[in-house]
């Protein structure tokens, strides 16, 4: 088989999306940083992530038609520009020292809605870029880059901090310029416009195709519910303050742990897709990541919470790329931006909005109750999975065959 690697557009697609990662991550840990440094809040910190997740809620059945209907190609790139004029508000607003809770909400919902319609189009663009059946591992390869960059943002955002937030945002700034240049690489003929009729119909296609097949629901649904109860990342400002004692470096320590366990196992599963047993496999790395997060909560050492967190991380990744390469092998290629953008919503929903419940909880119970009640949900959460939908636990291997609608 050809290795993903040797097809030059997903080179091109792999390096602009460890761009786009990066400039997104340092975007958001400076701003969650700043923010808590302004209010003192962990409810704040929550409602960063809700002004996040609204956009993708509020824009659903609009940016799956735009990426199945415009050329994936400009999508992106009119998302970067917009991305990089949210950093320069951000640098304006912290020369001019009027840089406040208001505007880093407002700048939380314009990288929000950029992500509303980029998430879609990259899946959409992804499959048109490599032969199906080296999808999977397209998928981990690119999840693994991701994690480069988002091992790499977090650090690089807290130790640039001490330079100042300025020189933070400009990088995210480049960043951005950087992504553009490799997505205007990839030859327009890539790109395959839909032209299927506007109509109701067709603007609930996407929820309709997941709530027929109960596969693809349970898997995404599994994802939804198990971070957002389990998620911690929101929290990691108040550990690094308040539990563990350590500066904004050791947060970058902290946000980089999960991702680093994320990336190793995505390199791994590039070269070794899972093949068999894969609705186990998923249902067991999804426990795991809920009982890792618990492990993390209860520690008081910097050190000794880099370890949980690593496998959180390894175990997420795993039920990613299972979830990943199951929708896209599910889905036609003329409704993929349209099932992208609702499963964009199970996403977010389990990333910003989960972020807005760890907040909410921390106010009420604490930052450690708060992680410890949530992996424990998460596991919870697989249980009464494993009994809803059976026949995902029994899930052997992936399907190609419903791929071949619109020439796949």
């Amino acid at each position: 088989m050809k290795m993903v690697w040797a097809f030059v557009p997903f080179r091109f697609f792999f390096l602009s999306r460890i761009a786009m990662a990066l400039s997104t991550q340092m975007l958001m840990v400076i701003a969650g940083w700043q923010m808590y440094g302004i209010t003192h809040s962990a409810f704040d910190l929550g409602l960063v992530g809700l002004a996040q997740f609204v956009p993708a809620l509020a824009l659903c059945f609009v940016v799956g038609q735009v990426a199945d209907r415009c050329d994936q190609r400009r999508v992106l790139m009119a998302c970067l520009v917009v991305q990089a004029s949210i950093g320069g508000l951000l640098i304006s607003g912290t020369i001019g020292a009027w840089l406040g809770r208001g505007i880093i909400l407002l700048a939380s919902f314009g990288l929000g809605t950029v992500r509303a319609f980029q998430q879609p189009a990259q899946q959409a663009l992804l499959p048109t870029l490599i032969p199906l059946d080296v999808l999977p591992r397209g998928l981990a390869l690119t999840s693994g880059g991701t994690q480069l960059a988002n091992i790499l943002g977090p650090a690089i955002a807290g130790f640039a901090f001490v330079a100042g937030s300025v020189v933070v945002y400009s990088a995210c700034g480049g960043m951005s310029v950087f992504a553009i240049v490799m997505i205007a690489s990839i030859s327009a003929e890539r790109c395959r416009v839909g032209r299927e009729p506007l109509t109701i119909k067709s603007g609930f296609a996407g929820i309709t195709f997941i709530w027929h097949r109960k596969e693809v629901l349970g898997a995404i649904s599994l994802d939804l519910f198990a971070v957002l109860f389990g998620g911690a990342t929101a929290l990691l400002p108040i550990f690094a303050r308040e539990v563990l004692h350590v500066g904004s470096s050791g947060l970058g320590m902290l946000r980089s742990a999960p991702v680093i366990g994320a990336l190793l196992v995505s390199l791994y599963l590039s070269r070794h897709p899972v093949e068999r047993r894969i609705g186990k496999i998923m249902f067991g790395a999804v426990a795991m990541y809920g009982l890792a997060t618990m492990v993390f909560a209860l520690s008081r050492n910097l050190l000794l919470s880099i370890g949980p967190l690593a496998l959180s991380g390894a175990f997420d990744m795993v039920s990613v790329v299972v979830r990943q390469s199951l929708v896209q092998l599910q889905t036609p290629n003329d409704m993929r931006g349209r099932v992208s953008a609702v499963n964009s919503i199970f996403i977010g929903a389990s990333n910003q909005l989960g972020e807005f419940e760890s907040g909410l909880t921390a106010a009420w119970f604490g930052a450690v109750p708060s992680v410890v009640i949530g992996g424990a949900a998460t596991i919870l959460t697989v249980s009464l999975w494993l009994r809803l939908f059976p026949t995902l636990a029994r899930t052997e291997k992936l399907s190609l065959a419903a791929t071949v609608r619109s020439g796949a």
